[in-house]
């Protein structure tokens, strides 16, 4: 099984969600659009002839269910996912088909872990959350670089972005991100998540060339440590983010991408470097590629279609990029759209 299949894309009309039914369409499986607002879902199925379109909203299960008939997968693309990802999830289990989403929110990535992993594997299939540009690159990246280690001191994962300008389902998510935990920072250290109200320090970071040296916001956490640590032995994982996009995000009337090529990417280039130590030794993976929203669709997509071709680790449950798949092999395959060096 594999292409041709049907994949139910959940917010299609979103920023990402369009980038996910594009490459979808590009590889052969028939994308099914879903989404909660009736004229945005008219209009871009306008824009897909020959595409289905299915309305529904996450708070409407006899509608999810409909809406997932037929299918042989989900990727719920539609943030805040504190609302979203509870909802699908309960409908693929019901239907009994995997699950993936592009969430970057710390808590509702908590969430799908807490609260499903049992159930995933009592409905004999796979849950996947964060599996784009934040949290599933940097946990591929990571697996990929311990190598044959079985155990390491820290994992540091820097994100060098060009700029972010941010879309509004990114800005509404940290926003109920940070109400769920009271404005409050998250850090992973000593083997847990730990809140504190420490000031963010500014570091230099230095980035393989041709980025090289870079000012970064040190702590600036993101989900990586949810997916790092819910399979490999790390006590410490500490990511970064390139100061100049750090204050793009912060930024008041912060704009969204603007497309610059045919395929709808924006000229924000990224390199995301990461460092695993051990002892002594040190081990690095570094991606570098164009637009975080764009490369979450190859991502998601390249992460289905293992599932159901059955190339997979793990059969069924909740479980990171990391763990369900050759980290190597998957990020070598992403070679249209990402550069990678990985350690030999």
């Amino acid at each position: 099984m594999g292409p041709g299949q049907t994949v139910v894309v959940f917010g299609a009309y979103g920023h990402t969600g369009r980038f996910v039914v594009a490459e979808l369409l590009e590889r052969g499986y028939a994308p099914v659009l879903v989404g909660r607002d009736a004229e945005k879902l008219r209009a871009f199925g306008q824009t897909h002839a020959g595409v289905e379109a299915r309305q529904a909203s996450a708070a409407d299960a006899a509608a999810l269910d409909r809406a997932l008939a037929g299918a042989a997968a989900v990727i719920n693309c539609a943030g805040p996912f504190d609302a979203t990802g509870g909802p699908l999830i309960e409908a693929a289990l019901r239907a009994g088909i995997p699950y993936l989403d592009v969430a970057a929110e710390i808590e509702a990535n908590l969430d799908t872990f807490a609260h499903f992993a049992e159930r995933a594997r009592d409905a004999g299939t796979v849950v996947l959350p964060a599996m784009a540009f934040y949290g599933g690159l940097g946990d591929l990246l990571a697996t990929a670089a311990m190598g044959d280690w079985t155990a390491a001191d820290e994992v540091h994962i820097a994100y060098g972005l060009s700029s972010w300008h941010p879309t509004t389902g990114t800005l509404a998510s940290g926003a109920v991100s940070s109400r769920r935990r009271g404005g409050r920072r998250l850090r992973y250290t000593g083997g847990r998540l730990q809140h504190h109200d420490d000031a963010l320090p500014t570091l230099s970071w230095s980035f393989p060339a041709p980025l090289g040296p870079q000012p970064v916001i040190g702590e600036f956490t993101m989900a990586d440590v949810v997916t790092v640590p819910s399979h490999l032995a790390v006590p410490e994982v500490r990511t970064y983010m390139s100061a100049v996009a750090a204050a793009d995000l912060a930024a008041p009337g912060a704009t969204a991408p603007a497309p610059v090529d045919e395929r709808g990417r924006s000229a924000q280039t990224f390199v995301v470097d990461v460092r695993v130590r051990n002892g002594g030794s040190e081990r690095r993976a570094v991606a570098s590629g164009q637009d975080i929203y764009a490369v979450s669709a190859p991502l998601a997509v390249e992460a289905v279609d293992r599932i159901l071709t059955g190339r997979t680790r793990v059969a069924t449950g909740v479980a990171s990029a990391g763990a369900l798949f050759d980290a190597p092999d998957f990020l070598r395959a992403l070679a249209p759209h990402l550069k990678v060096e990985l350690p030999n």
